[in-house]
């Protein structure tokens, strides 16, 4: 399966750090902008089932504009303020899954071409714990206009990497989000998840892969 992949492309959020090292920071945070919060989920819940967009930013403000009973404008200044730049200072002190960086470094020095795709801004964290000199795109599916499971931000990913989708693995923690985006879009997946989590959640057999560390990862990718 592996011996036809040219490149190996990863989501941020609970893939390249643990998510609950965000969640409990982010306890206070939320509370204090627990109004917001709540409307802008339901927007997200929306945007991850609508095709893609000319103007994606333009649209989500658009439908927190009607949630919230405000302008467009202060929508997106809303967003803007608790969301993209809110969220910045918490990645400063947040640290990656252990052997993350060591993991892009082998997998580029043994020849394959890398990515980074998230439904959020990848520029949110900063220098993404190093690993930005290995990739060789990195892309936010917002920009793009559609938000995963959608295949289209997967198809830009492709483009973007001049590979084909066949020869490219998806690395997620989310089965619908990731392992099936990357499904739908023709390429393999594979999925960080505890033992516990293997054990407990039948849906992870559904990736390619299913591994709990990075050292293990870059064993399976580098024989």
């Amino acid at each position: 399966m592996l011996q036809n992949i040219k490149a190996v492309a990863f989501d941020i959020d609970g893939t390249l750090y643990p998510s609950f090292s965000l969640y409990w920071r982010l306890i206070p945070y939320v509370i204090k902008h627990m109004r917001f919060y709540l409307h802008f989920s339901r927007v997200r819940k929306i945007l991850h089932h609508t095709a893609p967009l000319p103007d994606f930013y333009e649209y989500q403000a658009r439908l927190l504009a009607e949630e919230l009973g405000c302008g467009i404008a202060d929508a997106k200044a809303l967003i803007k303020q608790i969301v993209y730049d809110g969220l910045k200072p918490f990645f400063e002190r947040i640290h990656s899954f252990k052997y993350v960086f060591e993991t892009f470094k082998a997998l580029k020095e043994a020849g394959y071409k890398i990515a980074l795709l998230s439904d959020f801004p990848p520029e949110q964290k900063g220098n993404v714990w190093g690993v930005l000199p290995y990739c060789d795109a990195v892309l936010g599916s917002e920009e793009i206009g559609a938000l995963k499971p959608s295949k289209y931000p997967f198809g830009i990913m492709a483009i973007a990497l001049d590979v084909k989708p066949e020869e490219i693995l998806y690395v997620g923690n989310s089965v619908h989000f990731d392992v099936r985006g990357a499904k739908l879009a023709g390429m393999k997946s594979a999925i960080i998840a505890s033992p516990l989590k293997k054990i407990l959640k039948k849906s992870v057999r559904e990736a390619d892969i299913v591994f709990s560390s990075y050292r293990k990862f870059t064993d399976m990718m580098i024989k």
